[in-house]
């Protein structure tokens, strides 16, 4: 899922100066390819407009391409009339080997000074990139001659992303005539992430599976359906956790490494919120006999409590409480003691200093906290 686009353009940006970037590549790509349409003539045919593929192997072919590019920009369309110039999915504008190298820079210096010397009329330019080196000249340029539009995915590790995610999903849902169910919307988020193609993914296959007759999207169809991206073998873990299934746990664990998450990270975004989760379920559920097994009861009681006894629970963007992980976590609860969960928490505090100030392997840190977690120990009764 995207962020709220942002748009870097300035007030004397030229009028057919364009680039589209961010680390959203779906929306990027979309957006880029939607704007070439608009700005393109009528009648521009297959020989109206130059799209140059901005995918390069090395600095000297990203040499050529950027060249390549110029050449475009100074060439007016074989018939008259208006043409587009789209370089399209540059690859070595980022802060990487192809990017630093002189070849690279001297080119997009000799790109720069055509673009801030002003296009022929007729000539639209568009650029389009998933990354982008912020610091460097060029960048610098171009958002003072173009009309820039960043399209980036929301970081997760901020609070409330997933409230913009659901608002995404809904608004595209509802394109589909799909209709989610607050919980199914829920999971949905927890397992889809904020990428915007996985999203887009996810959606159609529901839509299809669906049919004409129901647009409903329930709890049990997500399940079925949508597939783990990374948040959701986060989610995954986590629920792993809830149920005391070590092997699973295990598993999840091997997974998230093996696709170079670091352990830290899945402390942090997955263990500790889910133990926290459990404690404070299970504290509420021992002294206000909160209702289990409808959301929506959960929901209504949770959110009458006095405000001193919520005040340490997590919170979404607008303030209100976050529920549905509590919720999810309340039914797990009977599995752990609050001895348990506690201690546990404890050592997760302990697991987390010591992956931060020792020297000790960070997979056998973090296995071995998880073994400590959910294995039962008798005098935890």
């Amino acid at each position: 899922m995207p962020a709220k686009k942002k748009s870097a353009a300035r007030s004397n940006a030229a009028a057919n100066l364009f680039a589209v970037l961010g680390n959203d590549e779906a929306l990027v790509k979309e957006e880029a390819l939607k704007l070439c349409n608009q700005l393109s003539a009528p009648d521009a045919g297959d020989f109206g407009n130059d799209v140059i593929d901005g995918v390069s192997e090395n600095s000297g072919h990203a040499a050529q391409i950027i060249h390549q590019t110029v050449q475009a920009l100074q060439t007016m369309p074989f018939f008259g009339g208006e043409k587009v110039v789209w370089l399209k999915n540059a690859n070595f504008l980022g802060d990487s080997i192809t990017g630093k190298a002189a070849a690279t820079l001297d080119a997009l210096e000799d790109l720069g000074d055509v673009l801030e010397a002003g296009v022929p009329d007729g000539v639209k330019f568009i650029l389009s990139a998933t990354e982008i080196y912020k610091v460097r000249r060029f960048y610098k340029r171009l958002v003072k001659i173009a009309k820039v539009e960043v399209h980036d995915m929301l970081d997760t590790s901020k609070h409330g992303w997933e409230q913009q995610v659901m608002r995404m999903v809904e608004s595209r849902g509802r394109e589909l005539g799909l209709d989610f169910d607050r919980e199914a919307l829920e999971l949905f988020v927890m397992l889809s992430g904020e990428a915007t193609r996985q999203i887009e993914g996810e959606l159609e296959k529901l839509d299809l599976f669906l049919g004409k007759e129901r647009r409903r999207v329930e709890v049990a169809d997500v399940k079925a359906l949508v597939s783990q991206s990374r948040n959701g073998i986060v989610f995954e873990l986590g629920n792993a956790i809830g149920k005391r299934d070590l092997h699973h746990a295990l598993e999840m664990i091997d997974q998230l490494l093996f696709q170079g998450e670091n352990a830290i990270g899945i402390l942090l975004a997955a263990v500790v919120p889910k133990m926290r989760n459990l404690l404070n379920a299970k504290d509420l559920i021992a002294r206000f006999q909160l209702p289990g097994g409808n959301y929506r009861s959960f929901e209504g009681a949770l959110n009458q409590l006095p405000a001193e006894e919520t005040r340490h629970l997590p919170r979404k963007k607008d303030g209100g409480i976050s529920c549905y992980p509590l919720f999810l976590a309340a039914d797990e609860t009977r599995a752990f003691s609050i001895v348990e969960l506690r201690e546990g928490l404890s050592e997760c505090l302990a697991a987390n200093k010591a992956l931060v100030t020792s020297g000790l392997d960070h997979k056998l840190v973090l296995t071995r906290l998880v073994v400590r977690l959910l294995i039962r120990r008798r005098d935890a009764a």
